[in-house]
């Protein structure tokens, strides 16, 4: 029996209720921004590759061929091609280089393929589908540095290549080979649950962090909401990317695991990276700030219906 809309909504309500308790802390001045450089290095280097380990090892799903060279082509196709669609509707609605056009195709394009999504495949799947999403992401890091960041600064391909190679990369490149060399049988067990602690945190923290640097953007709400950049976003970040993802999830004859992923990423509001992005690559920050906060608001409603919907299409 498929989870109806008010126990979808259940499982969506503690990610934004973490999000919310990161800006209480920021307010509250208990998470300053000094610290955020050092909280993100800390989930980037350790908790994160540590979640990765922990999910993959052991992991039969990952020693199907279908989800190893699947999962990072499909990563890669649907957030490429986000961002490219984006370009293209948001210039025909009237928005030009230089006045947001590139900031805004590159922050709908990018769905919150990590921290919001890992929670909700755990809950809805299980660890063998969040082990998939791991590899699943790896494309979507590889799109973001190499055609999404030359849709938003120009910077050459070979550059983002270096970016998109990380440690999360290549703890997972790590956990891959020893998942299908049997290495869950005999490493110690006090070596796993080590690493298993270690990981549990990564999600949290990371989520805390996410709403405590959205807060810097709070002290000028009416800047917040455009009335071209908006309703735009959410029409194309929550209804025609999230269509288009399903009937990829549908129609492609792709493993089960692969499939669930695809149903819970088609249905996620736009994440926080291209806000950070931006500032450095000459973008438009408050566009991204616009599309971000528009469509993770209205995602508060509109994920458990995608959710719904996908659950049904795939079976």
């Amino acid at each position: 029996m498929l989870p109806g809309y008010w126990t979808l909504l259940g499982l969506v309500l503690p990610v934004f209720a973490v999000v919310a308790a990161g800006a209480g802390a920021r307010r509250a001045g208990w998470l300053r921004p000094e610290a955020d450089e050092s909280l993100l290095k800390l989930v980037v280097n350790l908790l994160y590759p540590c979640l990765i380990f922990s999910h993959v090892l052991g992991n039969a799903a990952l020693r199907a061929p279908g989800n190893l060279l699947a999962g990072p082509a499909l990563g890669f196709a649907t957030m490429a091609g986000g961002i490219v669609l984006a370009y293209w509707v948001a210039k025909k609605a009237g928005l030009a280089v230089g006045g947001g056009l590139r900031t805004f195709a590159f922050s709908v394009g990018i769905f919150n393929y990590g921290y919001m999504a890992i929670p909700l495949v755990e809950a809805l799947f299980g660890r063998e589908t969040l082990g998939v999403l791991f590899v699943f992401n790896v494309g979507c890091e590889a799109a973001i540095w190499t055609v999404g960041i030359l849709i938003l600064a120009g910077v050459p391909v070979r550059t983002g290549w270096r970016r998109a190679l990380n440690p999360p990369v290549y703890a997972l490149a790590a956990a891959i080979a020893l998942n299908l060399g049997g290495a869950a049988a005999w490493l110690p067990p006090v070596v796993l649950e080590s690493i298993r602690l270690i990981g549990v945190c990564a999600v949290p923290v990371g989520l805390l962090v996410i709403g405590a640097t959205l807060v810097e953007f709070l002290a000028e709400p009416l800047t917040l909401v455009d009335r071209k950049v908006t309703p735009l976003a959410c029409a194309l970040r929550l209804g025609l990317i999230p269509l288009a993802m399903l009937g990829v999830a549908a129609l492609l004859p792709i493993p089960r695991e692969l499939k669930q992923v695809l149903v819970v990423q088609a249905a996620m509001p736009a994440g926080i990276l291209p806000i950070v992005i931006a500032k450095h690559h000459g973008g438009r920050p408050l566009t991204a700030v616009q599309v971000v906060l528009g469509t993770t608001a209205a995602g508060l409603f509109v994920v458990p219906l995608w959710l719904k919907l996908g659950l049904r299409w795939i079976g």
